[in-house]
């Protein structure tokens, strides 16, 4: 499985508490052209190997010891923005679904799927897609109807400074982060508002009152 834009294999770090998951999907993905550059058993073992992988796609258990699924989610998503955090779950509970994805996640797959699904899903977040489980994605959707998103406190005030008309390389030397990411937070609140560009996530900022 190739990168959708450098033309290298897709990369991943598989994070599971459980032993036979790990090597059940780690094998998997090898098989299927993934690159898994590493398997670890809890959530601060999954942070730390993430911000000095910087894998493309991290599969992350959601109920892991020292860090959930959702916990690591919202912390990589400043820490490490590049990696697109995939929660794999054998909960099938779109409202915790909906929390994943505020918190930062591109994806939520379920473990009663076959692999092959959750192959598909890591493609589509690779691809920089958002991914819910087909089970799911319709009751999801209704809960996000309406839905402002919670923005992280970085998330509100690279959008707020963007609101002030700022460019991403005026935004980054404001906030001592690269243009790239703070480009990545305007992506991460689009997703959260449902807005399709930088300036459609300023707008629904507004219209819910989150910029002040």
């Amino acid at each position: 499985m190739r990168g959708p834009a450098t033309g290298r294999p897709v990369t991943c770090l598989i994070a599971d508490d459980h032993p036979a998951i790990l090597e059940s999907v780690t094998r998997h993905l090898e098989r299927a052209g993934f690159r898994v550059v590493d398997a670890v058993a809890d959530g601060r073992a999954a942070f730390e190997r993430a911000r000095s992988l910087r894998p493309d796609v991290l599969v992350a258990d959601l109920r892991m010891p020292r860090l959930d699924g959702v916990e690591l989610a919202g912390a990589l998503a400043t820490a490490a923005p590049a990696t697109a955090v995939l929660i794999y779950s054998g909960v099938a509970d779109p409202a915790i679904a909906r929390q994943a994805i505020d918190a930062g996640a591109r994806g939520f797959a379920l473990k009663d799927a076959p692999l092959d699904e959750l192959a598909r899903a890591i493609r589509a977040v690779a691809a920089g897609s958002l991914y819910v489980e087909p089970l799911l994605a319709r009751a999801v959707a209704a809960l996000s109807k309406g839905h402002s998103g919670t923005l992280s406190p970085r998330e509100l005030a690279v959008v707020r400074l963007l609101a002030t008309g700022d460019s991403y390389g005026e935004i980054g030397l404001k906030l001592g982060i690269a243009p790239d990411t703070a480009r990545t937070h305007v992506q991460h609140a689009m997703k959260k508002l449902g807005a399709r560009t930088g300036t459609q996530a300023v707008a629904e900022a507004h219209r819910h009152s989150l910029l002040g």
